[in-house]
């Protein structure tokens, strides 16, 4: 259990989030973790006068690829300091025609195509299955997804986010492959960080920025210079969004009881749990 609650809401995020004008009182704290350093220092602070923590996803130099975001170091650190809410943002190309550059997409589901990544805290002798039948804390993302659009945010409810490797963009075989799926959008990073919050029992719901059409679309290729105009207003969307739903999540009602499916899922007795891997997971594992 987390010693101190600094914070019970965290934003997993860009630059932009942890440097927006409403978040008062900020300060900094490092997090060691057993699964070696985060992403980088948790930034606190409040927003209406809630606490709430940042995360810059990439480190705030944006210098770590998806492929190697220390996801669990992440989830442990925000685990050690209370965090019981994860809104998680990040930028997507659109797989559909409705789902255009600046819009909001507040997903149901994902597809995993990552490959090699460590994407659960298990192992070392002790084993466990959570069920993902339902990834996200749905309630948490039909709040933000209503809040969205008063605000006039354009905005989607539902769809599979489909998470590839990267670094580099799709091929034109593979985007018309993922559409011909069914998908909606694509990212780089969702798929690894939403399986180790299910394990870690958080309230994760993601929300999805629409940067680019992927590139199936003629004439509309993605590149970094278009992803990078997109993004700036899409970084202002979603500050005056957190700032709406930040003071509004912690009253929200789960309806799936998302911090529950740990207790059901170790195979493992705790009688055979090894000592050293233990000392890693109870934190997780005793929540």
């Amino acid at each position: 259990m987390a010693k101190n609650i600094l914070a019970e809401i965290a934003v997993i995020g860009g630059s932009g989030l942890y440097a927006m004008q409403e978040l008062k009182n900020v300060r900094e704290i490092k997090v060691k973790t057993p699964f070696g350093s985060p992403s980088d220092a948790i930034i606190l602070g409040k927003i209406g006068g809630i606490s709430v923590a940042f995360l810059p996803r990439h480190g705030r130099k944006h210098a770590i690829l998806p492929s190697d975001i220390p996801q669990r170091a992440n989830m442990w650190a925000l685990k050690s300091i209370g965090v019981k809410i994860i809104i998680s943002a990040s930028a997507v190309g659109s797989l559909k025609q409705e789902l255009a550059p600046t819009h909001f997409v507040f997903p149901d589901q994902f597809v995993d195509q990552t490959k090699g990544r460590i994407s659960t805290f298990f192992g070392e002798g002790i084993v466990g299955h959570v069920p993902l039948a339902e990834p996200f804390c749905m309630a948490i993302s039909d709040l933000m997804f209503k809040e969205a659009k008063k605000l006039g945010i354009r905005s989607h409810q539902g769809g599979t986010y489909c998470c590839m490797e990267g670094p580099a963009f799709s091929t034109k075989a593979e985007s018309n492959f993922h559409r011909k799926m069914g998908y909606s959008i694509i990212g780089m990073t969702m798929a690894t960080e939403a399986k180790l919050a299910r394990e870690a029992g958080f309230h994760y719901a993601p929300v999805s920025l629409v940067t680019d059409y992927d590139c199936w679309k003629e004439g509309e290729e993605v590149d970094q210079g278009k992803v990078s105009e997109t993004l700036r207003t899409n970084i202002e969307n979603i500050r005056r969004l957190l700032v709406k739903v930040i003071p509004m999540v912690a009253a929200v009602k789960c309806r799936t009881h998302c911090p529950s499916f740990i207790k059901n899922s170790l195979l493992t007795h705790k009688e055979n749990f090894p000592a050293k891997t233990y000392a890693k997971l109870k934190l997780i594992l005793e929540a």
